[in-house]
C-alpha cells in the first residue's frame, strides 16, 4: 500500500513538471550589445529625418518654405551687396566733384582778386593820366618846380599801419638830367591825449632805401608806415629833397 502511495506522488510529481499544468519555459537569444546599440542609433535617426520632413512639410503646407526664404536672403544680400556698391561710387564721384568745386571757388577767388587789383591799377592809371593831362594844359604851372601830385593816405590791413601813395614830377627845364634825392614823411597824430610828431624814415630803418629817389621825368611812390595802434594819425607832410639841398625841394600835405 505504501508502495503504491509512493507512485501515485511520483506521478503526480512529474505530471506538474512535464505536463498541461508545468511551468512555462522562454527560450531567448542572445543580441550582442553593439547590434543593439547600432539598431537604437538607425531608428533614432529615420525617426529624427521623419521629425524634419514632417516639419518642413508642415511649413510648407503653412505657406512657409525654407529654401525660398534662403534664396530671398541670399537675392536681398546681393542686392545690398550691389547698392553699397554704387553707394560707393556714388561717394566718390560727390567727393570728385566736391574738389572741383572747391578748386573752380578758389580759382574764381584768385581771378576776382586779380580784376580788383587790375581795377585799381586802371583807376591809377587814369588819375595819372589826368593828372598829366591838367598839368599840360595849366598855363599857371610852374615849369621850373618840382611837384608832388596825387598824394593820398590811408589805413593799411594791420592796426596802426598806413598806406601812401603820390607822384613827383620834374621840372620841364632840367629833364636833361636825372633827378637825385630822397622822400621823407612827417607824421603828425595824438595818442592819450597828447600830440607827437613823427618822422619816416627814422635815423638807421632798414628800409630807408624805399625812401631813396633817382629819376628823370617823373616818379610814382607807393609804401607804408607804421605807427603805435593807439596812436591816431592827424595829417601826413610829403617832403622831397635833392642830394647836397638841406631844404626841401617839393612839398605836399594831406589830412587824415
Amino acid at each position: 500500500m505504501a508502495s503504491g502511495t509512493g507512485r501515485f506522488r511520483i506521478q503526480k510529481l512529474m505530471r506538474q513538471r512535464f505536463g498541461i499544468a508545468a511551468p512555462r519555459v522562454e527560450i531567448q537569444t542572445r543580441i550582442p550589445w553593439y547590434w543593439r546599440w547600432i539598431g537604437i542609433a538607425v531608428l533614432i535617426s529615420v525617426a529624427a529625418g521623419a521629425a524634419g520632413w514632417f516639419y518642413d512639410a508642415g511649413r510648407r503646407f503653412a505657406g512657409f518654405d525654407h529654401n525660398e526664404v534662403q534664396e530671398e536672403l541670399r537675392l536681398t544680400r546681393t542686392r545690398l551687396d550691389a547698392a553699397n556698391s554704387e553707394l560707393e561710387k556714388l561717394r566718390g564721384q560727390a567727393a570728385a566733384a566736391d574738389n572741383r568745386l572747391a578748386i573752380e571757388r578758389t580759382a574764381q577767388q584768385k581771378l576776382a582778386q586779380q580784376i580788383r587789383v587790375l581795377e585799381q591799377e586802371n583807376m591809377r592809371v587814369r588819375e595819372e593820366l589826368a593828372t598829366f593831362e591838367s598839368m599840360l594844359t595849366s598855363e599857371a604851372r610852374n615849369v621850373n618846380a618840382l611837384s608832388i601830385y596825387r598824394f593820398k593816405v590811408e589805413p593799411d590791413v594791420l592796426p596802426g599801419e598806413y598806406r601812401y601813395r603820390l607822384l613827383i614830377l620834374t621840372p620841364s627845364t632840367r629833364r636833361d638830367r636825372d633827378f637825385n634825392g630822397r622822400l621823407e614823411l612827417v607824421v603828425n597824430l595824438t595818442e592819450g591825449g597828447q600830440s607827437a610828431m613823427m618822422s619816416f624814415p627814422e635815423q638807421g630803418e632798414a628800409g630807408a632805401a624805399a625812401f631813396k629817389l633817382n629819376f628823370r621825368y617823373f616818379r610814382r611812390v607807393e609804401g607804408t608806415f607804421r605807427v603805435s595802434p593807439g596812436a591816431k594819425v592827424q595829417s601826413v607832410q610829403a617832403r622831397i629833397y635833392e642830394s647836397g639841398s638841406p631844404e626841401p625841394r617839393a612839398t605836399n600835405s594831406v589830412s587824415l
